[in-house]
C-alpha cells in the first residue's frame, strides 16, 4: 500500500507501474473516489456539527420555555439527522471502495529494472560456474530419485493427489540437510531463527501485500479465518505489525517452515517431478529496516549474497537474472531471481528470489520505528529465499550424478548427511 498523498503527487508514474507489471488497475479511479469520499467526509462532519448544535439550541430553547420554538427546532433537527443518516451510508460506501481500490495500487518500480512482459525478459546479470558436459546420457531427477530409491512419486499421488510427492530415505536426509545448511548459513549471518505459525491470518495475508490478488493460488480453512501460508515472508512480517521497533540496527529475521501454494494456472513440464509441487519447505530471510533506499539495496545485496553462497556451497551451476517489470508482482519495487542449471530441462530454473518492497508491506501492517527526528515513519521491507526443497533437490541430484547413476553430495552438506559422500544404488 501507497501513501494516498504521494500517489496523487506521483499519479502517472503510479499508472506507469500498473501497466508494466501487467496489472488492471486505474489509478484515476482511485483518486476520483478519494475526491469524492473527502467531499462526503466534509459534508458528513459539518452535518454532525449542524446536528450538534441544533441540539444545544433545543436544550436552550427549553431551558428559557420556549417550547413552540424547540418544537419547530427539534423538526429543523430531525431532518438534518435524517439526512446525516442517508451521508453517513454514502461514506461507508466510499470508504470500502477507497479501501478496495487503495489494496490495489502497485508499489513503484526502481529506475534500474529491466522493461519486459515475462521471465522471458528477465536480464542476466552473472552467472557461477559453467553447466556440466556428461560424456553419458544424464538421467533426471525423476529417474535418479527413483533408481537411488529417493523419491516415490506415484504412491505421493496415490495419498495427495497431483504434485505431491514422497521422499524416502536419503532423500528425506538431503530434504533435512539443504534446509539445516541454509539455516545455519542464516545464523552465522547475524539472522534470528523463529519457527512461526504457517496457518495464518487473513490479514497478514492483506499486510504482507499477498492478498487481495492471491486467493486462488492459498490454501483456506474452512470455516475459519485461516490460510495456509505459501512463505515464511508473511508470517514473518507479521511478527512486528502495529509496532515501532529500533531500527538503530536492521532487524534481521529468518524461519525454516513447510509452504502450500495452489499453483494455479502452472502447466506444461512443471507439473511433472518436483519442479512446482502443492507443499514444500523453505527457509526465508526478512528484513526490516529504517526508509533509506540506499540502504535497502546494500541489504538486498546482503541477503541476495547469503543465498548465493548457499548454491555456491552445493557446488551448483547457477546466474542471477534482474526480473523485468512485468514478471514483478504488486508489492515489488526490484526483484533478482536465482537460477540454477537443471540438466533435465536443459536450461536454468528459478530457485531463488531476492526482493525490495521499501515500505509497501509497513504500511499495511503499521510497522513503523522512529527517525533521528523523533518522528513516526514506516520501514522497509526486504525478503529473500536460501533454500526452498524438495526443488533444489532438482539441480543438486541432476548436476552431482555420475555415470554408474550415483549421485556426489558436496562437501557442505557431509556433515548433515552422517558423512555420506555418495548415493549408491541399493
Amino acid at each position: 500500500m501507497l501513501d494516498i498523498a504521494m500517489i496523487r503527487q506521483r499519479r502517472k508514474e503510479i499508472g506507469e507501474a500498473a501497466v508494466r507489471k501487467g496489472l488492471t488497475f486505474d489509478v484515476e479511479e482511485l483518486l476520483a473516489v478519494d475526491e469524492r469520499r473527502r467531499r462526503a467526509l466534509a459534508e458528513t462532519e459539518e452535518l454532525r456539527a449542524q446536528r450538534n448544535r441544533g441540539s444545544a439550541a433545543v436544550e436552550q430553547l427549553l431551558r428559557d420555555g420556549r417550547r413552540g420554538e424547540a418544537d419547530t427546532e427539534k423538526r429543523i433537527n430531525g431532518e438534518l439527522a435524517a439526512k446525516l443518516k442517508g451521508k453517513e451510508a454514502e461514506l461507508r460506501e466510499l470508504e470500502a471502495e477507497y479501501k478496495r481500490l487503495l489494496l490495489l495500487v502497485p508499489n513503484l518500480i526502481s529506475p534500474d529494472t529491466p522493461e519486459g512482459t515475462s521471465d522471458h525478459d528477465n536480464v542476466e546479470v552473472m552467472k557461477y560456474l559453467e553447466p556440466p558436459v556428461f560424456d553419458f546420457e544424464p538421467r533426471s531427477h525423476i529417474e535418479l530419485g527413483e533408481t537411488l530409491d529417493l523419491i516415490d512419486l506415484v504412491r505421493g499421488v496415490k495419498i495427495g493427489g497431483t504434485r505431491q510427492y514422497v521422499l524416502r530415505n536419503h532423500g528425506v536426509l538431503l530434504h533435512r540437510a539443504v534446509q539445516q545448511l541454509a539455516a545455519d548459513i542464516a545464523q552465522e549471518q547475524g539472522f534470528t531463527l523463529l519457527d512461526v505459525p504457517i496457518m495464518v491470518r487473513e490479514e497478514t495475508l492483506v499486510a504482507t501485500g499477498f492478498f487481495p490478488d492471491n486467493r486462488e493460488g492459498t490454501y483456506a480453512i474452512d470455516g475459519e479465518d485461516k490460510w495456509l501460508a505459501g512463505t515464511s515472508e508473511v508470517p514473518l512480517v507479521s511478527y512486528y505489525s502495529g509496532e515501532t521497533l529500533d531500527l538503530s540496527e536492521p532487524e534481521l529475521l529468518a524461519a525454516a517452515s513447510a509452504c502450500y501454494r495452489g499453483e494455479v494456472g502452472s502447466a506444461g513440464r512443471d507439473v511433472h517431478g518436483l519442479y512446482r509441487v502443492h507443499a514444500f519447505a523453505k527457509v526465508e530471510q526478512v528484513v526490516i529496516c529504517r526508509a533509506d533506499l540506499e540502504l535497502a539495496e546494500e541489504l538486498l545485496q546482503r541477503i541476495l549474497m547469503n543465498a548465493r553462497t548457499f548454491v555456491e556451497k552445493l557446488e551448483l551451476p547457477y546466474r542471477i537474472v534482474a526480473v523485468c517489470a512485468g514478471d514483478m508482482s504488486q508489492k515489488n519495487y526490484k526483484q533478482y531471481d536465482i537460477e540454477t542449471w537443471m540438466p533435465s530441462r536443459n536450461s536454468y530454473g528459478e530457485t531463488h528470489s531476492a526482493s525490495s518492497i521499501l515500505d509497501f508491506q509497513a504500511r499495511r501492517a503499521g510497522i513503523r520505528y522512529r527517525d533521528d527526528d523523533g518522528r513516526l515513519q514506516y520501514a522497509f521491507t526486504l525478503n529473500c529465499t536460501i533454500a526452498a526443497s524438495p526443488r533444489i533437490l532438482i539441480p543438486l541430484l541432476e548436476n552431482h550424478q555420475l555415470e554408474d547413476g550415483s549421485v556426489y553430495i558436496p562437501e557442505a552438506l557431509r556433515p548433515y548427511m552422517n558423512g555420506i559422500k555418495e548415493l549408491h544404488c541399493r
